[in-house]
């Protein structure tokens, strides 16, 4: 068991990070006022199952240590403590650098604007989806900062449903503008979880 103050000083550092995480949207959705050629509504069911796995993780929170995974062998707890904040901190940047690169071409729902391109740099060239990536980093580090051990693998599970939403809604709009371009891309980048290439 690690001491409080290290709780909370993971505790801190997350929220910190999901206030990072957070305003690059609203300040993005702000200035994102391009014409939409076509939308995916479908994406706003994959938008709400998405955020019953948020409600789970941050509604089944525990106290400083009963039911945490916090509450383990003090080995395993401060190397829980380092992924949380490592988590936290790659999802921060990963999504802030995706948004930065689709530019005004980012919004909540699923759509293509005039003059939409296939993005593929940045952390594109790694995920076909990092803000996904992100917002499941966040997720996982919160779930082990701030919930009861099982409210984690459900969150995750839960997000997984909303995600595969979101992504068959967007890819089926990406793949009707871009064909053969954007299959080459997905053949070779994967969804949401990066894998090591060899």
């Amino acid at each position: 068991m690690v001491p409080n103050g290290a709780v909370i000083a993971t505790r801190v550092f997350v929220c910190l990070c999901w206030a990072g995480f957070v305003l690059p949207f609203w300040w993005s959705r702000k200035r994102t006022k391009e014409a939409t050629e076509r939308r995916a509504p479908a994406s706003y069911m994959g938008i709400a199952i998405q955020g019953i796995a948020f409600a789970i993780i941050w509604f089944f929170q525990t106290d400083i240590f009963r039911g945490s995974a916090l509450a383990l062998p003090q080995a395993v707890a401060w190397g829980l403590c380092g992924v949380a904040v490592a988590l936290a901190t790659a999802s921060f940047w990963i999504a802030v650098d995706a948004i930065r690169v689709l530019g005004k071409q980012w919004s909540v729902q699923a759509r293509l604007i005039e003059g939409h391109r296939l993005v593929v740099e940045g952390p594109y060239s790694h995920v076909r989806h990092p803000i996904y990536t992100g917002m499941l980093g966040m997720l996982v580090a919160t779930g082990i900062s701030f919930s009861v051990w099982w409210a984690l693998p459900a969150g995750v599970a839960v997000y997984a449903a909303g995600t595969a939403i979101r992504v068959r809604a967007e890819e089926r709009l990406l793949r009707e503008a871009f064909g053969e371009d954007f299959e080459a891309y997905r053949e070779y980048v994967p969804a949401v979880i990066p894998r090591w290439k060899t």
